[in-house]
């Protein structure tokens, strides 16, 4: 079931909509993995060289989706750096979004599943590394409220 998160902060969502993020539920296949690598400063670092790699070109280099590739994408790749979507977002579920892309319902997105291209480590240690892009404590703006 999906819900969406409004938040005050500038921006598309991955429908178009000012200031809205599409979050859905994560499939119970993913549901109860929990991150091998959190915190771990090598995982960040081997997650960054990944990123560099295979997401730049969308999320761009400091993760904020305003890859050169990201104009022509409808939606718009997601801002990493967002600490309010992220607060929200578990390990489980950058996982999955990382593991499956964005050709399903309710996101519709451009973004590649990597399951096949990258090692489960690989993913791992991208999500690692995503967490270290966004300031969960400051967020990016000043209230936030749920519909679920």
């Amino acid at each position: 079931m999906a819900h969406t998160d409004d938040h005050a902060a500038a921006g598309e969502d991955q429908h178009g909509a000012m200031g809205q993020h599409i979050h859905a539920a994560v499939p119970e296949a993913y549901a109860d993995l929990t991150n091998p690598v959190a915190g771990d400063e090598t995982a960040v670092a081997t997650g960054k060289s990944t990123f560099e790699i295979y997401c730049v070109s969308c999320h761009g280099e400091g993760g904020q989706g305003d890859g050169p590739a990201a104009e022509a994408l409808n939606p718009k790749p997601a801002d990493l750096t967002d600490g309010m979507m992220m607060i929200d977002l578990g390990d489980e579920y950058l996982f999955w979004r990382i593991s499956e892309g964005g050709a399903m319902e309710p996101f519709n997105s451009a973004m590649p599943a990597w399951k096949n291209s990258l090692s489960e480590d690989q993913r791992w240690q991208l999500v690692t590394f995503v967490r270290s892009l966004a300031d969960e404590s400051a967020g990016q703006m000043d209230e936030h409220s749920d519909s679920h």
